[in-house]
């Protein structure tokens, strides 16, 4: 049953990542980009690492995404809104419901694969998921994790003078 749940989210993780790549309209590619990040989250939980899903949910669908909205809407670019396509609406809303219909029966009926690797399920349980990776990330991944902080403040300062009128 793991295995038909994975199959299906990977299935729509390619089609998100296309569409992200193939949408006219910027909006609908940034929204296939957060079902991206949605379905990444998804095999996080597969793997047993609920942390990693809400720090992928809450920083890249959440932040990361709002902050590409915002620029998207800071640009202004036009986009025929004109046309109506309900077929998209009903195709797509059916899909959800059979998605969000396996996805009950998967978390009713399986459960979760026994972590693997340096950390056992023992120990991983009696630290913490957030303890373990706070220790990675600022002990192994000191350099890298400050690298990408000046990496987003370069991008901030960026996007504030893009934004900015001129004067």
């Amino acid at each position: 049953m793991e295995t038909l749940f994975f199959l299906i989210i990977t299935l729509v993780a390619i089609v998100s990542a296309i569409l992200v790549i193939t949408c006219k309209n910027p909006i609908n590619s940034a929204l296939s980009l957060i079902m991206t990040f949605f379905c990444l989250a998804t095999y996080y939980v597969m793997l047993d690492a609920p942390f990693m899903a809400a720090v992928q949910v809450m920083v890249y669908a959440g932040a990361i995404m709002v902050l590409i909205v915002f620029t998207i809407m800071l640009l202004n670019i036009r986009v025929d809104s004109s046309k109506k396509h309900s077929h998209k609406l009903v195709l797509g809303s059916i899909i959800g419901f059979f998605t969000l219909l396996n996805t009950i029966f998967v978390l009713v009926k399986s459960r979760a694969a026994l972590p693997t690797g340096p950390y056992s399920g023992e120990m991983l349980r009696s630290i913490g998921h957030t303890e373990l990776v706070g220790r990675e990330m600022f002990t192994n991944f000191l350099l890298p994790f400050e690298i990408t902080s000046i990496l987003l403040l370069v991008a901030i300062i960026g996007a504030v003078i893009l934004a900015k009128k001129k004067i």
